[in-house]
């Protein structure tokens, strides 16, 4: 097909979400066709995005300052918190533009089959947000699976005895539904519908 430079390209790409062999192969060959104008700005931007690109320090997003610009944004309420599994998750709020509070990323769920305990995730952080002050609310956003039912129970029962109000998105997330890829009607609706934890 082509040299090891294409085959390497190709099976790069296809570890990405969403593309397979088939879908590597199409793509590497538009990039490989145009690479003045496809494929050496995308390697530029990768590099771009390795260099300056990290965590956020407050609450997990990635970006390439820190604290990042949602932590930063005047206009945001603070004493609002959405805890959410995943940067995706957190991407996907913002593009449905619904929640004007801060977020707080956990990098996962609790799972004791797969071994994933709170020491696992980025809950302390959390925990020690709250417990600082200011937090009226916080809205644990996580998806409607096992995993996010045990992790949202969880994160209540630490979080009760502060005092500050806990809710969970309610109607619109299906079971073993994931935030990222729902469309913006449906986050709006659950996050608007949410209700005590």
């Amino acid at each position: 097909m082509g040299g090891p430079e294409i085959d390497r390209l190709i099976a790069l790409l296809s570890r990405l979400p969403g593309l397979g062999p088939r879908s590597a192969r199409r793509t590497a060959l538009k990039l490989l066709q145009e690479p003045e104008t496809r494929l050496l700005p995308l390697a530029q931007a990768m590099q771009d995005a390795a260099r300056s690109v990290r965590a956020c320090s407050a609450c997990g997003n990635l970006d390439s300052t820190d604290p990042c610009q949602v932590c930063t944004d005047p206009h945001r309420d603070r004493g609002l918190v959405c805890v959410v599994e995943s940067v995706g998750d957190l991407w996907a709020l913002e593009r449905a533009h619904v929640h004007r509070g801060t977020y707080h990323v956990l990098g996962g769920t609790l799972s004791p089959l797969a071994g994933i305990g709170p020491e696992d995730l980025n809950i302390a952080p959390l925990l020690a947000r709250v417990e600082a002050g200011g937090v009226q609310e916080v809205i644990l956003a996580l998806a409607a699976t096992v995993d996010g039912a045990t992790t949202s129970h969880w994160l209540t029962e630490r979080l009760r005895p502060t005092g500050v109000a806990v809710t969970r998105v309610a109607q619109g997330v299906p079971m073993g539904g994931a935030l990222d890829v729902l469309d913006d009607g449906t986050l709006a609706a659950a996050l608007r519908a949410r209700r005590a934890s």
